[in-house]
């Protein structure tokens, strides 16, 4: 199974979910931003190194701390080096190789994210509880649904604690997929600067019951996805 994490506008925590979703999924997580990249840095080659021929992606996928990364560069001039049109062959074959991937999209629309949604199975799109956040990700569901990628959950991120049933439930309508609310919360902040999982820095959080209803999420797309290439 290969997800897509995106929502169309930069800082609403796509970064935070993917390295949590590895986590909970026992997935690769591929950083696939490759002007901005957020996710923790390899110890050798990187993205850019693979889109641009220069390295094998299974010999550039690492572990750090209890999730395995295939990190990206920070260099302009490696991001101009890489060719996009690779990473469907590269994300395919980590599937194949390692099971489960998560890539963690660019901020933006269209062309910036297209590449990275169609060669996934399902999205997780995440937002905030803010006008301009909320259109974005309308936006980016309608793309993910042009390249036939269905969308397995919303994350709602950085939500006022108590005020947010409401809004979730017309997320939930509105976008038709199942919601998840992540409340803003200091340990989520303390975990993502220490780039670890929210279970490893606090156990007891409450996101993580929400990273968790992600997860199952995707699980049930993946069981969907099995029994219809069954039946095939």
């Amino acid at each position: 199974m290969i997800v897509a994490v995106s929502g169309g506008k930069g800082g609403v925590g796509k970064s935070t979910v993917s390295l949590n979703l590895g986590r909970e999924l026992g997935a690769v997580v591929v950083d696939a931003d490759l002007a901005t990249a957020d996710l923790p840095r390899g110890s050798g080659p990187d993205l850019h190194d693979v889109l641009a021929g220069r390295a094998d992606p299974l010999e550039v996928v690492e572990p750090i701390g209890p999730v395995r990364f295939l990190p990206c560069g920070r260099t302009l001039a490696g991001a101009r080096a890489s060719n996009l049109a690779r990473l469907p062959r590269v994300v395919d074959r980590l599937e194949r190789e390692c099971g489960r991937v998560v890539v963690d999209c660019p901020a933006g629309l269209a062309r910036d994210v297209g590449v990275q949604l169609e060669c996934a199975h399902v999205s997780v799109l995440v937002t905030e509880p803010t006008e301009s956040a909320l259109v974005d990700a309308v936006r980016t569901r309608r793309i993910a649904l042009a390249l036939d990628t269905p969308i397995a959950s919303i994350v709602l991120n950085r939500a006022t604690a108590g005020a947010t049933d409401r809004l979730e439930n017309r997320v939930e309508r509105e976008l038709g997929a199942p919601t998840a609310v992540i409340e803003e919360l200091s340990a989520v902040d303390e975990a993502m600067e220490q780039q670890r999982p929210v279970r490893d820095v606090d156990p007891d959080c409450a996101a993580i019951d929400a990273f968790e209803s992600v997860a199952r999420s995707i699980e049930r797309c993946e069981q969907r996805l099995s029994d219809r290439i069954g039946v095939r």
